[in-house]
């Protein structure tokens, strides 16, 4: 299981680094970008980024969701076989109500993900990187606190290391003999996967709930959305019970599933766009790495303002 033990997670604020607000902007400012989301399990992507991933997408990027593990531990049957099927149908379902253009599934054994190459793994995202031209990275934080998961922090490892690596020009140089080029991440998104893991920045998402709500919806084989909405109905009713608020939007199973994902899991995100004027936020820690480019016109800047002739 991979998101649900942190839904909720309460971001812990950096002392002396003051919480930056990414408000929706109108238009398309972000055309041409592209983002890969790099998740572990079917979950993460809906219950730590999702209306990042919407929002993102609707101003202009490209998305594309890697996903490094099979989920052949998180499901309801007792084969394997089913389990990662019925995941890899719900990622699907999950991917098209946020609009990523294509999935990239590597496909490691779930829960075993530090049992296997990290050289390989950080290859695999480069050559994507690479490929795909990927301007900012959403995954796990490689340095987190309190991350149990070794699939969270292998990914969110070898997401950074990849992120950096692909911009250089020696690094698998089998990659330019097939035509690729050197192609560095601009930013990255560390979303906040437990209780007081770091967060510096706050998107508003609210005008992304309905495919938020969506995308949680979909991953019915694990974690707490789902079917959640329909088993409670279906409990109650066998104690001669029922809970209208559940019914608001229909009596259907899936109308009764997304209202559970409104009323319930969706508590977090309202409470953290409330502290910051928002409907709904979305916590994360941002990076930008190191910015070649504005050393080189701080430098022509400095020199502007500072060369003389020489004597």
């Amino acid at each position: 299981m991979g998101a649900t033990m942190g839904l909720g997670a309460r971001p812990l604020n950096i002392p002396g680094e003051e919480i930056e607000v990414e408000r929706a902007v109108s238009g398309r400012p972000h055309e041409g970008k592209v983002l890969a989301a790099i998740q572990a399990h079917a979950d993460d992507v809906p219950f730590f980024c999702g209306g990042t991933v919407a929002k993102l997408i609707s101003e202009g990027y490209t998305g594309y969701l890697i996903q490094t593990t099979n989920d052949d531990k998180c499901g309801p049957t007792t084969s394997l076989g089913e389990t990662v099927l019925s995941n890899e149908h719900e990622v699907e379902v999950m991917a098209r109500a946020l609009g990523f253009k294509a999935i990239y599934n590597l496909g490691y054994r779930n829960h075993f993900l530090d049992g296997e190459s990290v050289l390989e793994l950080r290859c695999r995202l480069v050559f994507l990187i690479r490929a795909l031209k990927v301007d900012t990275i959403l995954t796990f934080n490689p340095r987190a606190e309190g991350e149990r998961n070794p699939d969270h922090w292998m990914t969110g490892q070898a997401a950074e290391a990849a992120s950096w690596m692909a911009g250089m020009n020696k690094d698998y140089p089998e990659h330019f003999a097939a035509g690729l080029q050197p192609h560095g991440v601009r930013d990255l998104y560390y979303w906040v996967a437990r209780h007081g893991q770091p967060c510096n920045r706050v998107v508003d998402v609210s005008a992304h709930v309905d495919q938020l709500v969506e995308a949680m919806s979909a991953n019915k084989s694990q974690g707490p959305a789902g079917s959640s909405g329909s088993r409670l109905r279906r409990r109650l009713a066998a104690q001669g019970k029922r809970l209208p608020p559940l019914e608001r939007a229909g009596t259907d199973d899936e109308s009764v599933d997304r209202e559970y994902v409104r009323l319930f899991l969706l508590r977090s995100f309202r409470e953290l766009g409330q502290q910051h004027g928002l409907d709904y936020a979305e916590p994360f820690y941002y990076v930008r790495p190191s910015d070649a480019s504005q050393i080189n016109r701080d430098v022509e800047a400095f020199v502007a303002e500072h060369a003389v002739p020489l004597s």
